[in-house]
């Protein structure tokens, strides 16, 4: 009979155990494991790991995807370090595009803050969800979904989102695809593409083989 009442207490515990640190500013010099950066020295903490400035800066646009993503993850920013939260700023040329891209470690909340973005997700099931958002506009990609951008006007397109992780990954499709040293025989077997696109694709993307 007091197995049950012995488990809550021991889940008290647990729980309070596991909040008794206030944060867990990430130490960029020690290596990043599955939970983040260890903690660093509090003695050596300040207020400026809890500040990032660079989202006022906008990112340069001048590349293949006409895009620029500026991210303030635990790697830039130390004091979301174990808290679950990030930040990114994305800045679309006309004619900008995000492609096909998914985010392992977390949901993704963007908010269109200037010009229009047509943006969406694929489903497991293979439902498409896409629109186009205007100044003001939120959507939200579930963690793990393919998703992706284009800027839908002719002048710069300017979005914020949020992630429900300290670092959420990033992997773009068209990269893991064509950036590599995979056999064009071997990509072109599994994607059905035409060897003499995929070599284009490789030349474009920086990809070998």
């Amino acid at each position: 009979m007091m197995i049950l009442p012995l488990f809550f207490i021991f889940c008290l515990f647990s729980s309070s155990h596991a909040a008794v640190q206030d944060f867990c500013v990430g130490d960029l010099a020690a290596p990043q494991g599955p939970a983040g950066y260890s903690c660093k020295d509090p003695s050596k903490v300040t207020v400026n790991d809890f500040v990032f400035s660079g989202l006022g800066i906008p990112g340069n646009t001048s590349n293949l995807i006409k895009a620029a993503l500026t991210p303030a993850f635990a790697a830039q920013f130390p004091g979301v370090n174990g808290l679950g939260i990030s930040l990114v700023r994305l800045d679309m040329a006309p004619g900008g595009v995000v492609p096909f891209h998914t985010h392992p470690g977390g949901s993704e909340i963007l908010i269109v803050v200037q010009g229009t973005i047509f943006a969406g997700f694929v489903s497991l099931a293979n439902t498409v969800y896409s629109k186009t958002l205007n100044k003001g506009d939120v959507i939200v990609f579930p963690q793990g979904l393919l998703h992706f951008q284009v800027n839908a006007g002719g002048t710069l397109a300017t979005a914020f989102a949020s992630f429900s992780s300290q670092s959420p990954g990033l992997q773009i499709v068209d990269y893991a695809l064509f950036g590599n040293n995979l056999p064009t025989e071997l990509v072109a077997a599994t994607t059905f593409l035409d060897a003499a696109q995929i070599i284009k694709l490789k030349r474009a993307f920086g990809g070998t083989g």
